[in-house]
């Protein structure tokens, strides 16, 4: 079932080089001239790899198995072909009936359901193509509304959309692409009978793309299922982290993580570096503990997990995309779909017990070329997780004592923070002009820390 990236119009390039050649651009995809236009706008020109990669086959009518590192614009990838291909249906007509869903977007997370439709909107602007999210957590009435004037993209968490058939608002009959984003997450999260129920209402003759970063057996049987002889898109080396992100472990007994990480931050002020960093933990109450000691100790701090509310989830990563936020402690809730620029820590308070989920949580920093450290504490209960980490990323990670400052005035002792925190290295934003999953958003008035009000109700207006 696995193919090669063959050439097409020799813009795909090597399948595994993880590189883009420096003579594509967006021009080159023959894009129609409105989504081009919304990609100019934004200032952008030059496909990352996975786009580079995959466009050509999405538009060429290919299944798709995609997998890339997390901050690869993997969401362009697919957002903009499907919009080039379902372009023929777009209609200013007010009826409903002419606005049926034609695209169908399945994602693990309302975060990460959010991203995606705040990328079709951004690119679908100067279309009369509609595009909405449904998620929950919030009232449905609202979305319901938005379903019933009709929608050609529609942006889903698994539970949700099914809510909406359940209630006849939704209708998948006339569905031509489906895709299944960060597939991987939503098999760990369970989704794999709500998946069965919605596929079983989308016609057979349609477009599957599956997008993971990581291609377990469990997602090649279910690709298998799904898919009919993909194409295979790799562009990043398979379970590693991005070569940005500078990894270390700590190793701290249980009851002294918390004090080690004030020890961390310590020493990230201490080297001018911003204290900013999420920090991640395995339960919702643990999260809730820490962030609360945290503030104690003198560190702006919230946190976000399954038990909040959308509205509190929003304002909290409001807070701390502003930085009103210093430390924003998380659940696994948050290592998919949470897109912040040039984050420069990310800090494991415990490590998770599913290893590939270690990857998508060092996967918040060093985004889109920008650098990144990666910082875990390790308690010897943890040892066997930490086994299971170097096993899947094939590679040992640096053990290093924690910082420690001595009493004598402008001495200090650093032992790790002296070569990812030297003063001057602070992860810069990328300069690169390739469309990735959130900065060009900051370009056509979208701003991530004030979302709009149809972000939260479900829906996205043109700009």
């Amino acid at each position: 079932m696995t193919n090669t990236v063959p050439e097409i119009n020799s813009l795909t390039g090597t399948a595994d080089s993880g590189a883009t050649p420096a003579t594509i651009t967006f021009a080159d995809f023959g894009l129609d001239p409105k989504i081009q236009k919304a990609v100019s706008e934004q200032g952008y020109n030059t496909p990352t790899p996975i786009q580079a990669q995959s466009i050509p086959h999405v538009l060429a009518g290919s299944d798709l198995m995609g997998a890339a590192q997390t901050g690869t614009g993997k969401t362009a990838a697919f957002v903009l072909p499907i919009i080039q291909k379902i372009l023929r249906h777009a209609s200013s007509s007010a009826s409903p009936a002419r606005h049926p869903i034609r695209a169908l977007v399945l994602t693990p997370t309302r975060e990460l359901a959010v991203q995606v439709a705040e990328n079709a909107a951004s690119y679908s602007k100067h279309t009369d193509l509609r595009a909405a999210v449904v998620y929950g957590g919030v009232d449905m009435k609202e979305q319901v509304a938005i379903l019933r004037n009709g929608v050609e993209i529609l942006i889903a968490t698994p539970g949700r959309l099914l809510d909406h058939i359940g209630s006849k608002v939704a209708n998948l009959s006339q569905v031509e692409i489906l895709v299944l984003d960060e597939a991987d997450r939503m098999l760990d999260m369970g989704f794999l009978p709500d998946l069965q129920r919605i596929i079983d209402l989308i016609p057979g003759q349609r477009q599957t793309l599956l997008f993971s970063a990581t291609f377990s057996p469990e997602i090649k049987k279910l690709a298998q299922s799904y898919l009919r002889t993909p194409v295979t898109v790799e562009v990043a080396r398979q379970n590693a982290a991005a070569d940005t992100v500078k990894q270390v472990v700590h190793m701290v007994a249980s009851a002294d993580k918390q004090r080690a990480i004030m020890k961390v931050l310590e020493a990230r002020t201490r080297q001018g570096l911003s204290r900013q960093c999420i920090i991640f933990t395995n339960s919702r109450l643990g999260c809730a503990r820490l962030a609360r000691a945290l503030e104690r100790d003198g560190i702006k701090a919230g946190a976000i997990h399954g038990d909040k509310s959308q509205g509190e989830r929003t304002l909290t990563l409001d807070a701390f995309k502003s930085g009103a936020i210093e430390a924003l402690v998380a659940t696994d809730v948050a290592a998919r779909g949470l897109d912040i620029p040039s984050m420069p820590c990310v800090i494991n308070h415990e490590l998770p017990f599913n290893a590939e989920d270690f990857i998508h949580r060092i996967g918040r920093t060093g985004r889109a070329g920008s650098k990144g450290d990666a910082i875990a504490l390790v308690d010897d209960s943890e040892k066997r997780l930490l086994d299971d980490i170097e096993r899947l990323m094939k590679r040992k990670l640096e053990v290093a004592p924690l910082p420690t400052v001595k009493t004598e005035p402008g001495q200090t002792s650093d032992p790790f923070f002296y070569k990812p925190y030297e003063a001057g290295s602070a992860p810069k934003a990328a300069t690169t002009d390739a469309v990735n999953e959130k900065p060009e958003e900051k370009k056509v008035g979208i701003t991530p820390a004030k979302p709009s009000v149809g972000a939260l109700l479900g829906g996205f207006k043109k700009k």
